[in-house]
């Protein structure tokens, strides 16, 4: 703890220091992200004997903060730095003639999640939405998340100041929601927003996905891949793709598996969603009874596949509201995908 205090003083000088928003979020990542210094340093509550983690969390959380508002200062002096410099560079003479203006675009992600609704409504899968603002049955006990998991800490989820209440990190409550409100047969998606603590070139604080489910008698591994093989297919809209099924642990479906495709002759693997037949915990919370209906779920994240099909490589570009990258990535109206609502539900 000492060492990282010295090492967080040296950082906070150079923070003062520092112009550079790129070198602000590098620290940023370095001590907050996933493998941050702090992060790792969290982790280790849990190996800590019972009487020593109450002052190890609290001097951890003192020297968190102050890094935390060091960064926050540091990001807002240089963030009002280059809107200033910007606004000096690119000054507008309105006296001159108007010029043609340029016909609005549907944002990538907006068109992505419409495909995806479009797949699979026509696959008979309906549509329903929740709250981002949820609690921790719903979001973490119902989806037989334990309490000592990881994700209910700090370091990945954002907990608002009434008790109980956090930005929803999925969008699988409302498969909580929706099955615990109405009876079997089931089948819908839920798309939305979701919230998590991370932040660099492939991760945002807020972020899309797509989460799906379908629960009927005798549904078994075999319909989940038929749905998510033809889903992909029809996604990358006839490219050369190969899809494979990897083992993998969720808590709340058993068995489970992530889903990677590989493109053209490259010969890499890339995972695009995770996937498993429902846990029957989950079905139980729900009032389901398992012995009578299992079923499979999935879930995607939005920007994952659009940074695939349209060779996007910086996460951070879908949230900028750059009119250059609009008018390039956008979508024209005519364009937008014929979705079908609500059938199948």
């Amino acid at each position: 703890m000492d060492h990282l205090k010295s090492q967080l003083d040296t950082t906070i000088s150079r923070l003062k220091a520092s112009s550079n928003l790129k070198e602000i979020q590098d620290i940023k990542v370095s001590y907050l992200g996933k493998s941050g210094a702090i992060t790792q340093e969290m982790r280790k509550l849990s190996d800590l004997p019972n009487d020593q983690k109450k002052d190890f969390a609290t001097n951890l959380n003192i020297l968190k903060t102050k890094l935390t508002d060091a960064l926050d200062s540091a990001s807002e002096r240089v963030s009002k730095e280059e809107v200033e410099k910007k606004l000096r560079s690119e000054s507008i003479d309105i006296s001159l003639p108007t010029r043609d203006s340029k016909q609005g675009k549907v944002h990538l992600i907006s068109h992505t999640m419409d495909e995806i609704t479009e797949i699979f409504g026509n696959m008979g899968f309906g549509i329903e939405y929740g709250p981002e603002i949820e609690d921790d049955f719903h979001n973490f006990d119902a989806l037989n998340i334990a309490p000592d998991h990881p994700a209910r800490q700090l370091h990945d989820t954002f907990y608002m100041q009434n008790d109980g209440e956090l930005l929803r990190t999925h969008t699988s409550t409302v498969q909580i929601l929706t099955m615990s409100t109405s009876t079997p047969p089931f089948k819908f998606i839920s798309p939305g927003r979701v919230y998590r603590c991370d932040s660099d070139q492939t991760h945002t604080p807020m972020f899309h996905q797509v989460e799906g489910v379908y629960i009927d008698h005798n549904i078994d591994m075999g319909h989940l891949k038929g749905c998510l093989k033809e889903f992909l297919y029809n996604f990358f809209e006839g490219q050369d793709i190969k899809i494979r099924f990897r083992p993998h642990f969720f808590p709340f479906t058993e068995p489970s598996a992530e889903v990677d495709i590989s493109m053209g002759e490259s010969g890499k693997w890339l995972e695009v969603l995770g996937c498993g037949m429902v846990h029957p915990n989950v079905l139980k919370q729900v009032d389901v009874d398992p012995s009578e209906y299992q079923g499979f779920a999935f879930g995607m994240g939005v920007e994952r596949l659009a940074m695939l099909k349209h060779g996007i490589s910086d996460l951070r570009t879908f949230f900028e509201g750059n009119v250059n990258w609009s008018e390039k990535h956008g979508i024209d109206f005519y364009r937008i995908p014929k979705i079908i609502w609500g059938l199948g539900k």
